[in-house]
């Protein structure tokens, strides 16, 4: 199972609806994971096997991080777009 966190400013509505896009997404490619959303402060002391947060905020992450890009928090395209192949990835 991977362990993902999606990350925004606040960690209240918009990493919350990216969460429920990530699982909807996971589920519908037979990918298992487990996901949190939180906000940007609290994200740097997490550990997970996938970050996944907007560019604004992708600079708060260590290099030794695996952080995923989304175009869009809530458009499910963009994001299957932009994280699938990461998840996909991660899982084998």
């Amino acid at each position: 199972m991977l362990k993902v966190i999606t990350v925004c400013g606040n960690g209240i509505g918009s990493s919350l609806l990216l969460k429920m896009k990530v699982e909807e997404i996971a589920k519908e490619n037979n990918i298992d994971i487990s996901a949190e959303s939180i906000d940007s402060n609290a994200a740097g002391g997490k550990d997970a096997d996938l970050f996944i947060t907007v560019k604004e905020l992708a600079s708060i992450f260590k290099d030794t991080q695996n952080v995923a890009i989304v175009r869009s928090y809530t458009n499910k395209k963009k994001i299957s777009e932009d994280i699938l192949p990461i998840l996909n990835e991660l899982n084998n």
